[in-house]
Formats: C-alpha cells, structure tokens, sequence
C-alpha cells in the first residue's frame, strides 16, 4: 500500500497515469456498457440487461478491445454501431461518478497539503480520457491537477511528453516520480531517467 510518508521528500512532482492507478478504469467503462445497451435496446429491441452482462463478462475475460466484436457475433449487430459504441466512449455522460481508490485520495490530498505538483500523464485517446477526468470526483481536488495527453505527442513509454513537462515546468529529474502499474510506466520512467513507484 502507497503512503506519503514513505515517499523520498525531497520529491517536488508526482506523475500519475489515471486508468487502474487512481481508479479503477471499469468503472467507467462498464457504465459505457451499460448506456450502448440502453441504446440497442431502444433502436434493435434487445434485452439490454443480457447485453450489459456479455460485455461485461467478456471485459474480464478478453479485455475492452474484444467487447464490440464478441457483442457484434452474438447478437448480429450491425457494423454501423461500431462507431456509435466507440463515439459514446469520448462523449458518455455517465450517471454515476467515478470514484478515486481510498489509498490515493489519501495521497493526493497529502501531496496538496505539503504544496507539491500534481501532473497526470495518461495514454489513450485524449478526449476519452479527458471525458473520465470530467467524470470523477476528485472532492476538490481538481484544482491542483495539471493534465497532460501522452497520445498528442507520442503514447508511453516514449519519453516524449514527460520530457516537455521536466522542461514546462523547471524541474531536474531528480525531483520527480512517477506512480504507475503497467510495463509501460515502468519502461517510460527508465528512458527518462526518474523514480517510479510501482502499485
């Protein structure tokens, strides 16, 4: 378990992915589910609770990626829907806001009370991701974020975008660390040369 305490403080910026680091990314997608399924339900009346359940079951077993097509097979949905289902992932107004992990509420918030950065620095595409940040409830904390799009320069882990906010914002590459859970944090931080810890 991450704590602030435990974190070098002579540390003066903290990076954060969003997706599966400060919240869990299903929460938001399987609301997308659930709103595709309302609209199939209305416009080819199916059984949207059944769609819900598919996507969602093929989410866990075979990842976002797969969703539209094992939905497509089952159920012989037209192709045109791809970019309907695709289209409400950039623009879903979701009904229930997405909820940060406990543990890092707690650290973003004792991060602002000793007054260091806060960056996000997330892959995927940037009106996605910016349509989940709009989306949680990040109890006041918003105000101190600072959000960069990785996928407008080039994705993680090319060191690109972190290397634009090193420069941004003045900072030596000793003053920063990145929190993250994938390889691909893992592999951007060591072609920048910064700390990461691991979740």
């Amino acid at each position: 378990m991450i704590s602030y305490s435990n974190i070098d403080p002579r540390k003066q910026a903290f990076i954060f992915e969003l997706d599966n680091v400060l919240f869990p990314e299903k929460e938001y997608l399987y609301q997308v589910y659930y709103l595709f399924a309302g609209y199939l339900e209305y416009t080819e009346l199916l059984d949207a609770k059944v769609l819900v359940n598919l996507m969602v079951a093929t989410h866990e077993e075979q990842g976002a990626a797969k969703v539209f097509d094992v939905l497509q097979e089952r159920f012989k949905i037209d192709e045109k829907y791809r970019e309907n289902f695709e289209h409400l992932h950039t623009t879903a107004q979701i009904p229930l806001r997405i909820m940060l992990y406990p543990e890092m509420l707690t650290l973003l918030q004792d991060i602002v009370v000793d007054r260091k950065q806060i960056f996000i620095v997330t892959n995927g595409a940037p009106k996605t991701q910016l349509n989940k940040i709009k989306h949680t409830d990040w109890q006041g904390l918003e105000a101190y974020l600072t959000c960069y799009f990785a996928n407008e320069l080039v994705p993680k882990p090319e060191p690109d975008m972190i290397h634009l906010l090193l420069e941004k914002h003045q900072f030596q590459r000793r003053d920063v660390v990145m929190i993250g859970h994938t390889e691909t944090d893992q592999l951007c931080a060591e072609a920048c040369g910064i700390d990461l810890i691991k979740i």
